[in-house]
């Protein structure tokens, strides 16, 4: 599990849903959610959390997309299997893990230290510790 240390910079809701934003390593990241986490606010500083199989990774990226997060990273390491590969990123000071299928790694050629884009969809990205509370 991937554990991003973030801060909360805005909160959106309509009935139960919201959108938080957060300022992680100067990257804005935006989550989905159905209910806030307690004593979430503006200005709290979180752990988020993403699952390596929902990172995805984009390279020369052109066009719009609509993945609502998208952090510049660099491959740090990246061991094929015969199925998948897992690849850890640096983004600033905080590793990042993806498991993609090696057919996609081997496709887009991808290489130690690739300056590459991580794709985070906003449903899969959760609050996994409110820190000061």
């Amino acid at each position: 599990m991937n554990k991003l240390p973030a801060i909360v910079t805005a909160i959106e809701g309509e009935q139960n849903l919201h959108i938080i934003a957060f300022d992680f390593q100067g990257a804005t990241l935006k989550m989905m959610g159905l209910d806030l986490p307690k004593g979430l606010h503006v200005g709290s500083h979180v752990v988020l959390g993403v699952k390596p199989s929902h990172i995805a990774i984009g390279k020369n990226i052109s066009g719009d997309l609509s993945y609502s997060n998208q952090i510049p990273a660099t491959i740090q390491t990246l061991e094929n299997g015969a199925l998948l590969s897992s690849i850890v990123l640096h983004v600033g000071d905080t590793k990042v893990q993806s498991f993609i299928t090696c057919s996609s790694s081997k496709r887009m050629n991808l290489q130690v230290g690739d300056k590459v884009i991580l794709l985070i969809k906003a449903s899969d990205l959760f609050v996994q510790e409110v820190l000061d509370v």
